[in-house]
């Protein structure tokens, strides 16, 4: 794909969503995050593969470099992206609601959120200040690292377990963690496969599969936990995703996002189109899962609203993705 078409997808896709947000607010709250939580992992996992290989080393880290540097380009579009969220805090989150706190008034409060967020942004802009300059990377990967598992964890709460104030979970984050790593290491893959010598292919989807069972070994555990407590403030948040189309949601996400890759990485055939089909399977159930996150907060279906916002943040990221890549090769030839 070329940066034009990438922008005119996003460009349908942002039409699209002024439509939809100017019909039903409601319903374009909650497609929009589940939009911008999918996307967000590329920019924060690209930012955490690249500190990570600066201090390992490895032709894994080699051969994805390029598609990692154009997955952190994109984080500029987190600016824009949080502006509906803030206009419409009021329809995504109880506790933001004028009258009186029902659920954990310490933490869930405006002031403090606002706060929060701004911590995020500092953290996050300055690492991709850091990050895109690879001279400086090794001395503050550990650092860096550190900083991104912290302030990630807890944007992931406030972005998508706060929708739900009364669930609680000690590993919602690290399950975003591990899904960052799983959405960064996807992209690169795709975007590096056709360039990519075939040794370094078996590399990376040894790697592709560890973290797939790390992701699926997270998220298992969070689910026994919560129905071996069946505690009245955690089980009704996996009952409405375990029933009726949700259910169905969670079964194609367990197939697509486990089994699968797992029986298809596993097999020692791991030639390039095994690969880029892995990849591409996780990123769409990554999309998928997203929308089984956010959209049951609402008691409705998926709709073309929500299909507009992802169309819209990934042919946007996309573009500035495709861009960079255009300027790397210009300069590269000059």
């Amino acid at each position: 794909m070329t940066a034009r078409r990438a922008g005119i997808v996003g460009s349908i896709g942002l039409v699209l969503c002024g439509l939809g947000w100017a019909l039903d607010p409601a319903t374009f709250a909650l497609g929009w995050v589940a939009a911008v939580s999918c996307w967000l992992a590329w920019p924060i996992g690209s930012m955490a593969l690249l500190m990570i290989h600066a201090l390992t080393g490895g032709r894994w880290g080699d051969a994805i470099a390029p598609c990692l540097r154009a997955g952190v380009a994109t984080l500029p579009l987190l600016l824009p992206a949080l502006v509906p969220i803030l206009l419409l805090t009021s329809f995504l989150y109880p506790w933001a609601r004028p009258g009186p706190a029902l659920y954990n008034a310490f933490y869930l409060n405006l002031p403090f959120a606002a706060g929060r967020l701004l911590v995020y942004l500092v953290s996050w802009f300055g690492l991709f200040w850091l990050v895109l300059r690879p001279r400086s990377l090794a001395a503050m990967a550990p650092a860096g690292l550190l900083l991104l598992a912290v302030t990630f964890t807890f944007a992931t709460i406030d972005l998508t377990m706060s929708l739900d104030p009364k669930f609680n979970s000690s590993i919602y984050g690290l399950i975003a963690l591990a899904g960052t790593g799983l959405t960064a290491l996807s992209v690169g893959i795709l975007g590096a496969a056709a360039t990519a010598e075939e040794a370094v292919l078996p590399d990376l989807a040894r790697l592709l599969l560890g973290t797939v069972v790390l992701w699926t070994y997270l998220d298992f555990m969070q689910l026994l936990i919560v129905w071996q407590s069946d505690l009245a403030s955690d089980a009704p948040w996996y009952v409405v995703r375990s029933v009726g189309l949700w259910g169905g949601v969670a079964l194609a996400v367990a197939i697509g996002h486990f089994l699968l890759p797992f029986g298809l990485l596993l097999s020692r055939q791991r030639s390039r189109r095994v690969s880029v089909g892995v990849s591409a399977l996780l990123l769409a159930m990554e999309g998928l899962r997203a929308w089984w996150l956010v959209l049951p907060t609402a008691p409705r279906s998926p709709s073309w609203i929500d299909a507009a916002a992802l169309l819209a943040i990934v042919g946007c990221s996309a573009y500035l993705a495709l861009r960079r890549r255009d300027a790397v090769m210009v300069a590269r030839h000059v």
